[in-house]
């Protein structure tokens, strides 16, 4: 089923996990025990991330389609421009399709390992709203695509990025998905400033639960968000107490996605880290 589909027909905000491939045949027996813990959450959908430079490509098309087949889990992959001819993202465009995955993540994506910029394909794509545009012409699958309330690290500032954001909606993009923050004052003022840029699409916040601090510390830096000041002490308090930083996360973004769902998003994105520990007890309390 098409995940905008599934806003339509739910009376209630769709939750959805996203997961990345593992390295290892280990990794992998590990990750779908977790998918099928996930499935008795009862998830909207998956997704599943690409690695830079497309280098998961093969084993992210092998989780989408056995998640959906096995497991009866919706699922999306990740799609990104690094690397890749227009020939051979028609070629993943074709398999996904015949393997009746009908979701689909369009980014740019980050430069391979080693490498500090991003170079196009010769033959390829440089914006993800070019790949956007060239999914929507070639396919019917439904399109995701990222948007950041705090504006892109690499953006000069959040209006220039808010602005190519609204190019990739109209090159046919069927939703957005948020890079994490932990103000959700940053999330309502971009959602209400993709409102006045006349972005109708559904816009779903993404949610990191934190279950360690260094770690967050790292993502935060690399992503550009930023840790709230009150956040960032709390955390500095428990640093290296990994349960106790466990359990705080949970209720920080518990009462995080309640004030989401209370002002009426359609739904929540949790990026799991391939955990799913921290995420059902956040469904739990958000459901009860």
């Amino acid at each position: 089923m098409k995940i905008t589909d599934l806003f339509l027909k739910s009376s209630r905000p769709i939750f959805s996990f996203e997961f990345f491939p593992p390295r290892t045949e280990e990794g992998m027996i590990q990750l779908f025990e977790t998918l099928r813990e996930v499935k008795k959450l009862n998830p909207g959908y998956i997704s599943v991330t690409y690695g830079a430079g497309g280098a998961t490509k093969d084993r992210t098309i092998e989780i989408v389609k056995r998640a959906k087949k096995e497991i009866g889990l919706e699922s999306m992959a990740h799609l990104t421009c690094v690397g890749h001819s227009k020939h051979e993202i028609k070629s993943i465009l074709d398999e996904l399709e015949n393997s009746g995955i009908e979701n689909v993540a369009a980014l740019r994506g980050d430069p391979p390992k080693g490498e500090t910029s991003f170079a196009p394909h010769p033959d390829g794509f440089r914006y993800a709203s070019e790949l956007t545009a060239f999914i929507r012409a070639y396919s019917s699958l439904c399109i995701a695509v990222a948007g950041y309330p705090e504006g892109h690290i690499e953006s000069p500032d959040k209006e220039t990025d808010w602005n190519h954001l609204r190019q990739k909606v109209m090159a046919g993009a069927n939703f957005i998905i948020t890079q994490l923050f932990f103000d959700n004052r940053d999330f309502f003022a971009f959602e209400k400033r993709m409102h006045e840029k006349r972005v109708t699409v559904p816009i779903i916040p993404g949610i990191m639960p934190i279950t360690n601090y260094h770690q967050i510390v790292r993502f935060t830096q690399t992503c550009g968000a930023k840790i709230p000041e009150k956040l960032a002490s709390d955390l500095e308090n428990i640093q290296d107490d990994l349960e106790a930083v466990q359990q705080y996360g949970i209720e920080y973004a518990t009462r995080q996605c309640a004030e989401l769902i209370a002002r009426g998003v359609p739904g929540i994105h949790f990026y799991t880290l391939n955990r799913s520990d921290s995420t059902r007890k956040i469904v739990e309390n958000l459901r009860r």
